[in-house]
């Protein structure tokens, strides 16, 4: 690898919300950050705000801009939308929790559950799909901003994908990472290839933020 050429992605997924908090699926609902989540958003731009930073990209999703901003607005950065980090659509799952819908739905559940890479909730979207739509999104992006560190606003199931990547994991491998709203994770991209550099860095969020989580 040509690390010069190397794009540095700092990947962070968005603030916490009311459906974070309540355990319910949001996938592609537009659902704003809670109070918890605005808190987590400014600390995590405070704790990037001395690093060098070319590009900010986020979600289209609301959350993912009300995190990405506080970042954007320390750095004089826009931030440019793309729907290709949007969270995976679950569709008429969204809104439930996996409890409930385990009650309804227990075979879909069990599918969900072992990573089928072939099931999709009504109306949503398949997790190969998905994985694939992430994937060539971030590469993408990566690939404009060659050389460069560039910050990236995504979703839970978003970080999953790359992290699996990154780490060369399969999508049936259980996860063993957290993927804690807010936190910076690290992950180097040359050559159209993933290198995990750090993950779940959170010391930013560790002064008190997260007591109100329980």
């Amino acid at each position: 690898m040509f690390q010069d050429q190397a794009t540095l992605l700092l990947l962070i997924r968005h603030g916490e919300t009311a459906w974070n908090r309540d355990a319910r699926i949001q996938g592609h609902t537009d659902i704003g950050l809670s109070a918890q989540g605005r808190d987590q958003a400014r600390a995590v731009a405070a704790a990037l705000a001395d690093g060098d930073i070319q590009a900010i990209y986020a979600s289209d999703l609301l959350r993912a801009g009300e995190t990405a901003q506080p970042i954007a607005q320390a750095h004089g950065l826009p931030v440019s939308t793309d729907a290709g980090l949007r969270e995976r659509a679950f569709g008429a799952f969204e809104g439930s929790s996996f409890a409930q819908l385990q009650a309804i739905h227990p075979e879909a559940c069990e599918r969900w559950r072992k990573r089928d890479p072939s099931f999709a909730a009504p109306g949503g979207e398949r997790l190969d799909d998905f994985y694939a739509r992430v994937i060539t999104t971030v590469l993408r992006i990566a690939a404009n901003h060659a050389g460069q560190t560039v910050v990236i606003v995504s979703h839970g199931g978003a970080l999953d994908c790359l992290h699996r990547c990154a780490t060369g994991q399969d999508l049936h491998a259980p996860r063993t990472w957290e993927l804690r709203n807010a936190a910076i994770n690290r992950v180097l991209v040359a050559e159209g290839r993933m290198t995990l550099v750090g993950w779940n860095d959170g010391g930013h969020l560790d002064s008190g933020l997260d007591e109100a989580l329980g």
